[in-house]
């Protein structure tokens, strides 16, 4: 009766705590709502919303308003000696000036509008880091619960096993050979217990560390369910999709861009500009009365000489733009070798998951004979020891090997710049609700 009553308690355990358990999809909304990099990066977005009100600025015209009042005395010297005339200046003036050709400021207002469209590239590439961050984060959990849940299961056949070699020992079955080798293999197990609950710990708090609060139980992966091939089925899709649509290749793609518009920016310094001004003032004096001041006109101004300042900054533009290339070049070689090596990831993963399905099979079959050579005396107690040991490993390997694929799955979608927030609610369709 024992057995049956372990079995029935260990159950009942699970499926209250799967009952309560929070899933992928609720650990990501808590994610988006308390994770620092998603914050830091929803911010910079807001900031870079801000650059083209600031750069369209420069091709507004501007205007201003100033004025003075003073009031003099002025003593009077020689024959009117000791007199005194007060007077009394009031001025205002209100200016108006309309760029009518300024290079730089063109250029500079098209460079915020690529900077606009960068910021949201990057907020984009952190909203797919968000959804990988949890999903590892998440079952980097499970696996640590795993790894713990199979050094228990393997801690508790090691004891009836030792139990066993000391009662087979006491009637003079067995030798004290097998006894030993059975608290061997307890010993072993208890250190691996301790390793394993400081590695779910540690696993905890990362997960802790992007959602903002100590997770709660967390839903497992429900036994032996079906990965999907990625779509479509040939790896060069992917790669053109990363290529082109990675979000690391937008930015680096917006980058050349804007240093191609530095370029020409630099070389406004050399332009002419021209403004239209427009003016109207007045001024009263004591004395004198007042008088209106109105003009318009087009002011203009054309460069000569600023020391090559500006043929430094055309040199050093030109390198820029340079760099912003190689970087795109970059961008695109890093995308395409992480959508290929996602790829083979998840075809790799899925042949794994299938022969670590077989070698669990096996495995149980091999510990049920052991166990049952072990009561007949044609195996000994290392045999069951090794056989318990073998199968716990494997299926952990299995849960890893299942984790691991989704995670390429993931990972392959974010390289080539399609991952959705409806790809992780298809994950968490596979855990045990």
């Amino acid at each position: 009766m024992r057995k049956p009553l372990i079995a029935v308690l260990i159950t009942g355990a699970f499926f209250s705590l799967s009952a309560q358990a929070a899933d992928l999809v609720q650990v990501y909304q808590q994610a988006l709502a308390n994770d620092a990099q998603y914050a830091s990066a929803r911010a910079a977005l807001a900031v870079g919303r801000e650059q083209v009100p600031q750069g369209l600025a420069g091709l507004l015209p501007v205007a201003a308003i100033s004025g003075s009042n003073s009031r003099g005395h002025d003593e009077m010297l020689g024959a009117s000696r000791g007199a005194t005339v007060s007077s009394h200046t009031n001025t205002y003036n209100l200016t108006l000036s309309q760029p009518l050709f300024r290079w730089a400021n063109w250029q500079q207002y098209q460079q915020s509008k690529l900077a606009e469209a960068a910021s949201q590239a990057q907020f984009a590439q952190a909203q797919q880091d968000l959804i990988t961050r949890v999903a590892q984060a998440y079952f980097d959990v499970l696996t640590a619960q795993d790894n713990l849940g199979a050094t228990q299961a393997q801690k508790v056949a090691t004891t009836e096993q030792l139990a066993s070699a000391k009662r087979n020992f006491e009637v003079g079955t067995q030798t004290i050979t097998d006894t030993h080798e059975a608290q061997a293999a307890y010993d072993l197990v208890v250190a691996q217990e301790f390793a394993a609950l400081n590695d779910l710990d540690i696993k905890r708090a990362a997960l802790q560390t992007i959602i903002g609060d100590a997770p709660t139980a967390l839903a497992p992966m429900r036994a032996g369910v079906a990965i999907s091939r990625p779509e479509p089925a040939a790896v060069e899709p992917w790669i053109a999709s990363a290529e082109q649509q990675n979000y690391g290749v937008v930015g680096a793609q917006l980058s050349l861009e804007s240093a191609k518009r530095d370029i020409s920016r630099s070389r406004a310094g050399h332009y002419p500009t021209v403004d239209l001004v427009a003016n109207a003032g007045h001024t009263y004096t004591t004395g004198s009365g007042g008088r209106n001041n109105n003009a318009i006109g087009v002011s203009w101004n054309v460069p000569l000489f600023s020391g090559f300042s500006v043929t430094s900054k055309v040199r050093e533009s030109i390198a820029q733009e340079d760099k912003a290339r190689s970087d795109l070049e970059s961008a695109r070689r890093n995308a395409s070798q992480g959508a290929r090596q996602a790829y083979l990831g998840v075809n790799s993963g899925l042949a794994q998951v299938k022969a670590l399905e077989a070698a669990e099979v096996s495995s149980k079959s091999a510990l049920e004979s052991n166990k049952l050579g072990y009561q007949v005396g044609v195996r000994i107690n290392i045999d069951v020891l090794n056989a318990q040991k073998q199968l716990f490993s494997t299926q952990k390997d299995l849960a890893k090997a299942r984790y691991d694929t989704i995670m390429n799955g993931l990972r392959l979608k974010s390289a080539a710049g399609t991952l959705k927030e409806a790809d992780l609610a298809a994950v968490n369709s596979l855990l045990q609700r």
